[in-house]
């Protein structure tokens, strides 16, 4: 009776989050999305463009996606009233209604960014005017000032902030650096990182960090660190470092232009007309054992699928593809007997980086 007692007395402590992303041994495989920029132009208001990019990164972040490609399907063509929503400066027009694609982009890229670095690298613009209301991402690099991380992202400075040798650093100090080639990086802290590399002002970049710095609040004097690859994180400690964001002018594109050695080794096109991604999650299908993969791509299609996307495609047309599911591994249906008519893309992203998980959790080669 004391037992259970004691134990009833012990009370959960839901305040803070508990899923706190730990990262464990390197892990070399990639999850790479893609789906096409059109499915903005589904959503009628700037706002509501806004909220369904964040829905997209949500997703995104929440299963650990490395990259996502953009691609054009040939179904973004301007709205009449887009002319409304331009500026005499196109580089400052709402771009939502002219080019979905760009705003999709720019949405998934500033929201992927740490907060701290957003302001630095991203000015004043139309597109991210109702970004302030999207939920927050909060992955393993959105470290704030007191957490601590072998690892952070952070923005190579030009002019150190008055007073310190840091970010209170006087102008001789940073002289110095650059002329011994290297750079101050300003990650978040309260002192700046030099590192060994003659790097150009407002470039972002990835900062090893040694095991015990010597970081103090009163920011006295640059710490030693090493700029490393974006992918440093993963490979290296496991950590999940966020996703790159890739722009494609076709479906077929997506494919042939992929930033990894070798290409994708396992892909999946999604369609309501394949197999269900139930046989897939237990590892066989008809066609044998699920191989162990590299880099994984999944593909979504927009609101006409992606048979309109392999039509528009000229390349594909050129080589004779008349169906999309001949450009995959594997042709799934993430939701067999569905009860809406249609699933949108930003909900089929959900249904099926969750139906994919076990595949990419136990077929991913580390």
């Amino acid at each position: 009776m004391k037992r259970k007692r004691a134990v009833q007395d012990v009370k959960s402590d839901t305040s803070k989050p508990t899923a706190i992303f730990q990262a464990s041994s390197g892990r070399a495989y990639t999850v790479s999305v893609a789906l096409p920029g059109s499915i903005i132009t589904n959503a009628l208001t700037p706002e509501l463009k806004t909220h369904l990019g964040g829905r997209i990164a949500r997703a995104l972040a929440v299963f650990c996606v490395d990259e996502v490609v953009i691609f054009d399907d040939g179904q973004t063509r301007p709205r009449k009233d887009a002319e409304h929503h331009r500026h005499q400066n196109a580089d400052d027009a709402f771009t939502g209604f002219s080019d979905p694609n760009y705003f999709l982009m720019h949405i998934l890229s500033y929201l992927e960014t740490p907060p701290f670095l957003r302001p630095l690298l991203f000015p004043l613009h139309p597109d991210l005017r109702s970004a302030g209301s999207l939920p927050s991402l909060d992955m393993p690099h959105h470290l704030k000032s007191h957490e601590w991380c072998q690892y952070r992202e952070g923005i190579t400075v030009e002019k150190p902030t008055e007073g310190g040798e840091s970010k209170k650093s006087g102008k001789r100090k940073r002289e110095a650096a650059q002329s011994h080639g290297t750079s101050l990086v300003d990650v978040g802290l309260a002192q700046y990182i030099s590192v060994p590399a003659a790097i150009p002002q407002d470039t972002r970049v990835t900062v090893k960090l040694p095991k015990d710095p010597d970081i103090s609040a009163s920011g006295d004097g640059p710490v030693n660190g090493l700029v490393v690859a974006p992918s440093a994180p993963r490979e290296e400690a496991g950590y999940y470092w966020g996703y790159s964001v890739r722009a494609a002018s076709s479906l077929s594109t997506v494919i042939t232009e992929c930033i990894f050695p070798g290409g994708y080794d396992l892909t999946v096109g999604t369609s309501e007309r394949g197999m269900p991604v139930s046989d897939l999650a237990r590892h066989t299908t008809v066609g044998g054992q699920v191989p162990q993969f590299n880099h994984m791509l999944v593909v979504f299609g927009g609101i006409a699928g992606l048979e309109v996307a392999v039509e528009a495609d000229s390349e594909l047309q050129r080589m004779g593809v008349k169906e999309p599911k001949e450009l995959f591994d594997y042709w799934v249906n993430l939701c067999p007997g569905q009860g809406s008519r249609t699933i949108r893309t930003d909900e089929a992203v959900w249904l099926g980086l969750m139906g994919l998980r076990d595949v990419v959790v136990n077929k991913g080669r580390r």
